[in-house]
């Protein structure tokens, strides 16, 4: 696949796919708290455009940002890293 532009990607895992074409997937991200100097896990949960319905529950995926698709979907799935197993 091809790099292009500025694009952010993201990688996370897959924690539904009830919907057609659509998976949400939740990003893990791990900051340093300026004033406690401690280690804190965020969490962002993305609605992804998954045009062949190959993402699973537990499906570690790669997703790259696109244009608007619909009202809330703006992400689409590059590629699945990591299958469930």
């Amino acid at each position: 696949m091809e790099e292009r532009g500025r694009r952010k990607t993201r990688v996370g895992v897959v924690v539904s796919d009830a919907r057609d074409k659509t998976v949400t997937v939740e990003v893990m991200q791990q900051v340093r708290h300026p004033k406690y100097d401690k280690i804190v896990r965020r969490r962002k949960r993305y609605h992804v455009h998954d045009e062949a319905n190959d993402a699973r529950v537990g499906d570690t995926v790669r997703i790259m940002e696109t244009r608007p698709l619909s009202k809330t979907k703006r992400w689409r799935v590059v590629d699945i890293v990591e299958r469930a197993r």
